[in-house]
């Protein structure tokens, strides 16, 4: 099967790997402290504000924003530089990371905040630590540990320029639901598709699609909640069904 092209645009991007056959690629503090440092070098290079991280033994998740067309370029520098850095300091030689990168686009806001909770969370999830926070390689981590330095490429990071507004330390402490995370996986399985100088997220379902057998009122406000949640805004929910935005909105706020 042939692979999906990437959408190596500016903006902002989440990116994961892995080492090969699920190996440690990090074996003490010291290799991801050299990881950090690779990364910001390569940051000033390329331009890059990396907004959130979180560095497991096995892996690594980076949220960060591009200024122009140069994630792979961006992406080799990191990969390759830490692998020549690990096989020499190890005496090891092959390939360290389990194939490429995978990355993601990330057009929507919501989509965005929630990839601040779910990179956060990655300790939680390996019982790293109970609490978020809690674990030393990851943005917030460093930030709530004060004999500890920031790094410089999360000068410019929305969760450390954030962190600090109402509701935001209470939404990365909140728990990620089972739907949640199904949700999450679903986003990221949607392609981004470029209409001219606009980005939009491909749609799961037409909006004829989703109200094909919806004539009845409940049956219709089913289908709205699933024609929001598929990313149709108000308004073409509205036009497709003849109805204001207000109506819509109503039925969202009865159905949630």
């Amino acid at each position: 099967m042939a692979r999906q092209s990437r959408l190596d645009l500016s903006g902002y991007h989440h990116i994961v790997n892995h080492g090969v056959a699920r190996s440690k690629v990090y074996k003490c503090d010291a290799d991801k402290e050299k990881f950090l440092d690779l990364l910001c070098e390569a940051c000033k290079i390329y331009k890059v504000n990396v907004h959130v991280y979180s560095l497991m033994d096995n892996n690594y998740h980076l949220l960060i924003e591009t200024s122009s067309q140069n994630l792979s370029l961006f992406m080799r520098q990191i990969n390759s530089t830490y692998a020549v850095y690990f096989n020499k300091k190890y005496k090891r030689i092959g390939h360290l990371w389990q194939g490429r990168y995978k990355s993601w686009h990330i057009i929507d806001e919501k989509h965005l905040y929630t990839l601040f909770r779910y990179i956060e969370h990655q300790p939680i999830r390996a019982k790293k630590t109970k609490h978020i926070g809690g674990y030393p390689f990851t943005l917030l981590g460093t930030m709530l540990d004060t004999g500890q330095e920031l790094i410089f490429c999360t000068r410019n990071s929305k969760l450390k320029n954030e962190f600090h507004n109402k509701g935001m330390r209470e939404l990365l402490e909140t728990k990620f639901s089972k739907k949640e995370l199904i949700d999450l996986m679903l986003e990221q399985k949607k392609k981004i598709i470029q209409l001219e100088h606009t980005l939009k997220q491909e749609k799961d379902r037409t909006l004829e699609e989703h109200f094909k057998n919806a004539k009845e009122l409940t049956k219709r406000n089913v289908s709205i909640m699933n024609a929001l949640e598929d990313g149709y805004k108000q308004a073409e929910i509205a036009r497709y069904l003849n109805l204001t935005s207000s109506a819509v909105a109503k039925v969202k706020k009865i159905m949630t």
